[in-house]
């Protein structure tokens, strides 16, 4: 059987996306005047921070959005105070490199109308290595490094629901389990969408568990599993369906092909840049919460609106 056309989308409201596009540049939108910057006593030992998380957050919101060294983020923002006329002061760079260590990130989002139909996908980030043309011509003088970066997006909102962070080594079905855990146990999950990475036990298990609807593709060569359990009932249901259906059907059928929105995610996600500029690990993972939270904020914004041509 011929594999179904593939359909045409047009954007309806390009107006005020063009206009949201635009708002992602104006410094109006990330500092907020309300902002907690002064950190509040916690009646421990010791001497008390100066500055709150939001403060801190907030340079490496600057650090991240606009590519910029630590101590240039630092003089950026003590002028953006400045201009603003606030009687603030900026945190030094040290500062902020140390308590980037242990920042606990904020990373605001909208609920969905309905229960959440979840998107996971992982994608590398460089940490260590040569340029690409340095590779191409002297060749590699060591292997590179990265980041993984596992994210779960709303497929309604489009924002990053989950997101966790580990070395290349970490398989994608490893890290569901732990991306569903972030979600609040009282928000209703409708479905979980991924590739055929995540066709294991665990996986299915962890999506029974929440209720959930596994739009998961079996793997070519999948046979059905052993067991009455939740989850290897589910898997072997999309087996049987995909047999008989084919696998082009079943995706369509499915609505698997909306997990290619966490794919366009990803390519935003890279949009703020390509390699990871911290060293360590923890300062890495506060980073990429980081940038996760500004494109959250940029999804606020606005987002396109497409609708299928006829």
């Amino acid at each position: 059987m011929a594999k179904p056309v593939p359909t045409k989308y047009k954007t309806t409201n390009w107006s005020a996306y063009n206009r949201a596009l635009i708002q992602r540049g104006s410094l109006s939108v990330w500092l907020d005047r309300d902002l907690a910057w002064q950190a509040k006593p916690q009646g421990k030992l010791g001497r008390a921070q100066t500055y709150s998380d939001a403060a801190i957050q907030f340079c490496l919101t600057i650090k991240c959005l606009f590519g910029l060294a630590l101590r240039q983020s630092i003089g950026f923002v003590q002028s953006l105070l400045k201009l603003a006329g606030l009687g603030w002061t900026a945190p030094d760079y040290s500062t902020v490199c140390r308590r980037q260590k242990t920042l606990q990130v904020n990373i605001p989002y909208r609920h969905s109308q309905g229960a959440l139909h979840l998107l996971v996908d992982s994608t590398g980030i460089k940490m260590l290595g040569e340029g690409e043309w340095k590779t191409k011509k002297h060749g590699a003088e060591y292997r590179r490094q990265w980041r993984k970066v596992h994210l779960g997006i709303d497929a309604e909102t489009l924002e990053i629901r989950a997101i966790e962070v580990t070395d290349n080594r970490q398989g994608d079905a490893q890290m569901l389990p732990s991306l569903l855990q972030q979600i609040p146990p009282n928000e209703p999950v409708a479905s979980v969408s991924g590739d055929g990475a995540y066709d294991t036990k665990t996986c299915h298990e962890a999506i029974a568990a929440r209720s959930a609807d596994a739009r998961i593709p079996t793997r070519k060569n999948g046979r059905p599993w052993k067991g009455t359990s939740p989850g290897v009932l589910a898997r072997n249901e999309i087996l049987r369906a995909s047999k008989r259906l084919g696998r082009a059907i079943w995706k369509r059928w499915s609505g698997y092909h909306r997990r290619s929105l966490v794919e366009t995610k990803m390519r935003c996600f890279k949009r703020l840049g390509e390699r990871v500029m911290a060293r360590d690990f923890d300062c890495q993972v506060a980073e990429l919460q980081v940038r996760a939270a500004i494109l959250n904020r940029f999804s606020v914004l606005g987002r396109p609106q497409t609708v299928a041509m006829a």
